[in-house]
């Protein structure tokens, strides 16, 4: 896994809340929008980039253990769900976000499971910074729905 340790992106407003955010030269440019009624939903939300960061960064992490040890993880499917409600100054923030990480392969099939499971997350710079302020479950499943943590 790389290692930028000083990543960077540039936002241009496009107009109201629409944001053209520019990760590099090379790789295609984003832009993100509120929801309505503030913005159009053009694209996705601040909170839902927070959500694709946070669940991009635990599957790579898994990945990334899963095939160190040589394992096929059959393909990974990720959701993130956030619940957004207010804090105690009636502020919106994310109050919490729950990860569901599922492998196309059975259980069965992977070596080094209990190991892989016990320290993915700590691997994860990005989840494992935001859950320093939010609170994060992760639950990962098997190709047959079982669940193994």
């Amino acid at each position: 896994m790389s290692e930028d340790r000083s990543p960077s992106v540039t936002l241009r407003q496009a107009r109201d809340y629409q944001f053209e955010i520019a990760f590099a030269p090379d790789v295609a440019h984003v832009v993100s929008d509120e929801a309505p009624p503030l913005g159009t939903g053009l694209g996705p939300s601040p909170v839902q980039l927070l959500l694709a960061a946070v669940g991009s960064c635990m599957s790579s992490s898994l990945y990334f253990a899963l095939t160190k040890f040589k394992n096929d993880p059959g393909g990974i499917t990720t959701s993130v769900r956030g619940q957004v409600g207010r804090n105690e100054a009636g502020r919106l923030r994310v109050l919490h976000i729950d990860v569901e990480i599922r492998l196309g392969a059975s259980a069965r099939s992977l070596q080094h499971l209990d190991r892989i499971l016990g320290q993915f997350e700590e691997f994860c710079t990005v989840g494992a910074s935001v859950r320093a302020g939010v609170p994060t479950d992760v639950g990962v499943f098997d190709g047959l729905g079982e669940k193994l943590k």
